[in-house]
């Protein structure tokens, strides 16, 4: 994923579907100087990291 496509995900109203590690996460933040997101897994929300944006994938649903 690209940083510009992590920034729409993150901002969209839609539930867009994104993995981390095979784990499904959501975005709460990105930063484009470092091109990394801060995630949270969905089935864990205290349990926050930050990782680089080409690390992410979009999931078709």
């Amino acid at each position: 994923m690209n940083v510009t496509r992590a920034q729409a995900i993150m901002k969209s109203d839609d539930h867009i579907k994104v993995e981390y590690n095979g784990q499904a996460v959501w975005i709460d933040a990105v930063d484009e100087k470092t091109s990394t997101a801060r995630v949270h897994e969905e089935k864990n929300p205290g349990h926050s990291r930050t990782v680089y944006v080409s690390q992410l994938m979009e999931v078709s649903q």
